[in-house]
C-alpha cells in the first residue's frame, strides 16, 4: 500500500483542504471532517495509509 502525507491548510465546516507534503504540489484535496482524526486544526500534519488518516508527530 502506498503512503501519502497531508497538511491541513484550512477547515471549512464539515470539511478541510489538505495539501500533499511529500510531493511538490500546490493543489488542494478536499476532504470531509468524518473522515479526518477529531483533533485536526489548520497546520496539522496527516499520513493517508491504508484508507485512513493518521496523526503524525
Amino acid at each position: 500500500m502506498d503512503t501519502w502525507f497531508y497538511e491541513v491548510v484550512s477547515i471549512d465546516g464539515d470539511y478541510a483542504n489538505l495539501r500533499r507534503t511529500d510531493i511538490e504540489s500546490d493543489d488542494l484535496k478536499l476532504v470531509a471532517r468524518a473522515l479526518l482524526p477529531a483533533e485536526i486544526k489548520e497546520g496539522s500534519k496527516l499520513r493517508y495509509e491504508m484508507l485512513t488518516y493518521y496523526m503524525e508527530d
